[in-house]
């Protein structure tokens, strides 16, 4: 992987594969994620399922140990159960003796005041003792609930060229969008001259007058700089102890804090077309981000050799179509069926299917994603839904078809998507 650095910015201390072994990366996944209603009653949402057979927060641990980064802490607070079950299964294969990890570092009540993590920053400032027992020259702050490919490497070259105390990853945006995010504006060389959390009205790109520059919850700190912010902040009445919201706003004009462009380290393939990034943190974007991945030409690209998706591998049998009479074919076009799946005499289109999905006979499954372990009865019609995993669908079940039933039955979107759950289907037989 070829960097491109200003000659001298490295100072002492190597090249960027060097420099990324003495960076440390936290992935700040101990989020709810409450606009994913039901989905995340039971998981943080960095477990969630997505793509067929990964959990969201893959991605980011991907992108790490792609990137070259192997010393990594994973903050967690909110029902972490199945995230840490996941990342203990699935993620243990880095070397300690080489020092490299993925270490699980969950609320402890840490400090003086005893208070589990309070804020994104709090969750680092919690835990400064370990960071500073790992001696990192920079500090890659990340979230675990977006699902994208980029290479962190391009993102610390363009820190370092910039002499940056702090860097952020930015994206553009539409202005209709940007009002839910941090928005910047930057000069010509990459500074931010402005910040500002979730803006009524957000600044334009220049040039761009229906874009903005939105901040993608991607930081990279000198630890030295980040360490007196931390402390700075815990001092801080009132804070809400939030990169976005109090500390990245403060160190305007105050700091080198730099810009760095998400187009200029995405990991894309000759065919891409854009540089995807998703915040899948809705029923609707879940959906339609899984639904997306069924098309021919996908704009996320699973099957990228050179940037695998790393993930825990379930041990299930192959996926299996039986029956072939013209009235009971079991059959999947345009979409995605993971391992120990049974499509028996059913027809599924458009759709992701988790693993250990079965569809029973004579049902039609369409633009739908159907998580682990479901179980579709016969002659169930199921179209533009989620079915959350362990759902048992009655015989005869239709959805999509009527839109009043399926609100007053389902927890149904503002996009059409309905969210059927083990909980409404048992009110159904009550």
């Amino acid at each position: 992987m070829a960097y491109s650095v200003e000659k001298g910015a490295l100072g002492p201390g190597g090249d960027i594969p060097q420099r990324l072994r003495r960076t440390l990366a936290l992935v700040l996944a101990g989020g709810r994620g409450a606009r994913l209603g039901a989905l995340t009653d039971w998981h943080a949402k960095p477990a969630i399922p997505f793509g067929g057979k990964f959990r969201i927060v893959d991605f980011t641990l991907s992108n790490c140990i792609n990137s070259g980064i192997r010393r990594i802490g994973v903050l967690t607070q909110y029902k972490a159960h199945s995230l840490i079950q996941h990342i203990q299964r699935g993620w243990g294969f880095l070397r300690g003796e080489f020092n490299e990890f993925i270490e699980l570092w969950p609320a402890q009540q840490r400090g003086r005041d005893e208070n589990w993590y309070r804020g994104p920053a709090d969750a680092v400032y919690q835990n400064l003792d370990i960071i500073r027992s790992h001696a990192p020259d920079h500090v890659l702050i990340l979230a675990g609930d977006h699902v994208y490919k980029m290479d962190y490497g391009k993102m610390l070259a363009n820190h370092l060229a910039n002499r940056a105390d702090v860097s952020v990853a930015c994206i553009e945006v539409p202005l209709a969008k940007a009002t839910g995010f941090g928005v910047m504006s930057v000069d010509d060389e990459g500074r931010v001259l402005r910040f500002a959390e979730k803006p009524a009205q957000p600044d334009p790109v220049p040039g761009l007058p229906g874009m903005a520059l939105a901040s993608m919850g991607i930081y990279i700190f000198n630890a030295d700089f980040l360490y007196d912010l931390l402390e700075h902040d815990s001092r801080v009445a009132g804070s809400d102890h939030d990169f976005g919201k109090n500390l990245i706003p403060s160190l305007v004009g105050r700091a080198r804090l730099y810009a760095h462009r998400f187009q200029n380290s995405c990991v894309m393939d000759g065919g891409a077309e854009e540089a995807y990034w998703r915040d899948v943190g809705t029923i609707d974007a879940y959906w339609e981000s899984n639904v997306d991945l069924c098309r021919v030409t996908p704009a996320l690209n699973l099957y990228d050799q050179d940037w695998p998706i790393w993930t825990d591998q379930a041990q299930s049998p192959p996926a299996k179509f039986v029956f072939d009479a013209d009235d009971r074919r079991g059959m999947a076009v345009d979409s995605l069926v993971s391992g120990g799946c049974v499509i028996s005499g059913a027809v599924v289109r458009r759709s992701m299917l988790f693993t250990n999905v079965r569809v029973n006979s004579f049902a039609q499954i369409e633009d739908s994603v159907l998580l682990p372990d479901v179980d579709i009865g016969r002659h169930a019609r199921i179209r533009r839904a989620i079915v959350d995993t362990g759902c048992v669908v009655p015989p005869g079940l239709v959805v999509g078809q009527d839109p009043l039933l399926d609100a007053k039955r389902f927890h149904r979107t503002r996009g059409g998507i309905t969210l059927i759950t083990r909980g409404k289907l048992e009110a159904l037989d009550g």
